[in-house]
């Protein structure tokens, strides 16, 4: 399943800023706070730190969203 990056931008973050924080992170996935930071400090989600907190580009995010989508990467985890 191939996922286009423009459904992927109108269906998922059309409404946040280019630039995310940590919370805005798990609401966009789902996840929890320790698994946006696990994700974030192990480099699967590039990100930059401003100080000790950790900002998410919203391109970055995609690519991990677009990532996780590839057929590839399913069988890598299978």
């Amino acid at each position: 399943m191939m996922v286009n990056t423009q459904e992927l931008y109108q269906a998922t973050f059309k409404g946040y800023p280019d630039v995310l924080n940590v919370p805005q992170v798990c609401e966009i996935l789902g996840v929890s706070v320790n698994t946006a930071y696990r994700l974030l400090r192990g480099g699967e989600i590039a990100s930059l730190r401003v100080g000790r907190e950790f900002r998410v580009p919203k391109v970055h995010l995609m690519r991990y969203v677009k990532i996780l989508a590839l057929p590839e990467y399913e069988q890598l985890t299978t």
